[in-house]
């Protein structure tokens, strides 16, 4: 195997996937007013009460310099607000509207609608979901 074989690449691989996988979210999240990393924030928040920005980030894997304007925009929509802790001046809390909550109603066919595009079935799925995980864990760990 020759290694520097642009098709050789995992990174490579993972990259492709990536951008064609968001481009498969666009038409769904255009619906909703928002963007892929957007719809990442609302996933946290569906999940969670509240959160801290710092929080949020570690969640997601940003920077508070990647979050913070993206959290601005989505603050303005009025579908989060982001209030400081009563307990710690120092911390952002984030958490979403009423607007924001609704959201997910319209958000719940997106997942099944990417399982299809992906044409797998729920073991398929489930097994590359794990892999996945499995390196993310490692890469995270160094």
């Amino acid at each position: 195997m020759n290694k520097f074989l642009l098709e050789n690449q995992l990174c490579f691989k993972m990259h492709a996937i990536s951008r064609m996988l968001t481009s498969h979210y666009r038409p769904l999240l255009e619906k909703l007013e928002l963007t892929y990393p957007q719809y990442l924030v609302m996933l946290v928040l569906w999940e969670e009460e509240a959160l801290s920005v710092k929080e949020l980030g570690e969640q997601l894997f940003l920077d508070s310099g990647t979050l913070t304007p993206l959290l601005k925009r989505m603050e303005k929509k009025g579908i989060l607000i982001r209030k400081r802790s009563e307990e710690d001046e120092r911390s952002l809390i984030v958490r979403l509207t009423e607007a924001g909550k609704q959201m997910k109603v319209d958000a719940e066919c997106i997942p099944d609608e990417i399982v299809k595009a992906l044409d797998m079935n729920m073991e398929e799925y489930g097994f590359l979901k794990t892999k996945l995980n499995e390196m993310l864990n490692k890469l995270n760990q160094k």
